[in-house]
């Protein structure tokens, strides 16, 4: 099958409106493997904190180190969801409610690995299924993403992942060495490339925009986060601003078109 193409023009606008959609009902699901724990919202099945159970916090040797959080003193989330392709429409985003349809919150003894599902409600033919998979000894989640058909027409959406973060460093950083927090993108065309989040508030930001390679990435200090596409996916790569003081990073990737009653994953 041929690749598909990605689309012209500035995706990542489609998903700005998905911002202004009315907050609904929320649950917290907080699971745990040897190394983490992590909570999602069942507001799209997001991922919106990750404690690090093997580090202690620099400045709280009693804390862990938590990198995504939503609390007061900041907000760095994992959101994936979809768009419309050219034919426009609504889908499930990462503002959809989603029910969690696993029954397992910890990753038991003997057991390598520990999943975790969501499922959306139909929105314009489509149900999207989220599966995350934890594995015993690993940071790495994957993640998996079943669009499922259920209307009567046929669909090509667009699936975009994206990293959310205030454009604050963390508190009491040192002044006396330089690191770095905010977007990272990484190509083979072009390597590591930081994004400064006053270049995404100034509109001024440089990077590459398409590739079929490599990933993006949001640093904290000396910690990051990264979604991964595989290698040959093509994907438009974007950072803009979600917010005031509120940034995302992320890539859109097109998926093949789905006929009625059958699932893309």
């Amino acid at each position: 099958l041929a690749a598909p193409v990605l689309p012209t023009g500035n995706s990542s606008d489609r998903i700005a409106k998905t911002e202004a959609q009315a907050p609904v009902a929320r649950e917290r699901v907080v699971v745990s493997s040897d190394v983490l724990t992590l909570t999602f919202d069942t507001e799209g099945g997001s991922l919106v904190r990750s404690e690090f159970l093997k580090h202690r916090d620099q400045k709280n040797p009693e804390r862990h180190v938590v990198l995504f959080d939503e609390s007061k003193d900041r907000v760095y989330l994992s959101q994936s969801g979809l768009i419309a392709g050219a034919a426009g429409g609504t889908l499930p985003t990462h503002k959809t409610p989603m029910k969690l349809v696993s029954g397992e919150r910890e990753l038991k003894d003997g057991a390598d690995e520990l999943q975790l599902k969501f499922e959306s409600a139909e929105i314009g033919g489509v149900k999207l299924v989220k599966t995350y998979t934890l594995k015993r000894g690993s940071y790495a989640l994957d993640v998996k993403h079943e669009v499922q058909n259920v209307g009567t027409t046929p669909l090509t959406p667009q699936l975009y992942l994206q990293l959310v973060r205030d454009g604050n460093k963390l508190a009491g950083e040192s002044s006396f060495y330089s690191t770095f927090t905010g977007p990272a993108i990484y190509t083979e065309a072009k390597k590591y490339q930081k994004v400064e989040f006053s270049d995404i508030e100034k509109n001024k930001a440089e990077f590459e925009k398409q590739s079929s390679n490599g990933y993006v990435a949001m640093v904290q200090h000396y910690f990051a986060s990264a979604w991964l596409l595989g290698e040959g996916v093509p994907r438009e790569i974007f950072a803009r601003k979600v917010d005031r003081n509120l940034y995302a990073v992320g890539m859109i990737a097109p998926l093949e078109t789905s006929a009625p009653a059958t699932t893309r994953t």
